[in-house]
């Protein structure tokens, strides 16, 4: 099954891929790694939700806008590497949660992450990670992936 198939399997659909809102590109292919910029849980060009966990959101609330920032990720990569099904690994995420200072459970929001690229790419969607808690993001997004992708040979 493709990875597009996938995606729709799973009820979503891969977005275009992101335009960089600042001075940087939404992605960056050197050898057979892509590195993606930090991506926002951007959908049709606006944010999914706002606020920090800890204050106004919860671990529950920000599951889709997680997912969303992985998709854009996915897309991001796709539009340098030549397509979705040229990613053959996921090598490693870094998940920033924006939060108030009491909040510990960084790791949970970067689950949602992490176990939807697992059941995108299976085994090979396993990877190294981070998650951090910050004070704020851009445009007060509640969270933002990045991502290293491997991808097929480069011809």
């Amino acid at each position: 099954m493709s990875i597009q198939n996938k995606i729709e399997s799973l009820g979503y659909k891969l977005p275009p891929p992101p335009q960089a809102i600042a001075a940087y590109i939404p992605a960056n292919q050197s050898g057979n790694l892509v590195f993606t910029s930090g991506q926002l849980p951007l959908k049709d060009g606006q944010l999914m939700l706002t606020g920090k966990l800890g204050e106004s959101l919860s671990i529950e609330d920000v599951k889709e806008a997680t997912i969303q920032a992985s998709l854009n990720a996915i897309a991001a990569a796709s539009a340098i590497c030549g397509g979705p099904d040229k990613i053959v690994k996921i090598v490693k995420i870094g998940v920033f949660v924006a939060c108030s200072p009491n909040f510990f459970e960084h790791h949970l929001v970067a689950n949602h992450g992490s176990n939807f690229l697992l059941s995108i790419f299976g085994e090979s969607g396993r990877h190294a990670r981070f998650a951090v808690g910050v004070p704020s993001l851009p445009l007060n997004a509640p969270v933002e992936i990045e991502v290293v992708f491997q991808v097929a040979d480069v011809q």
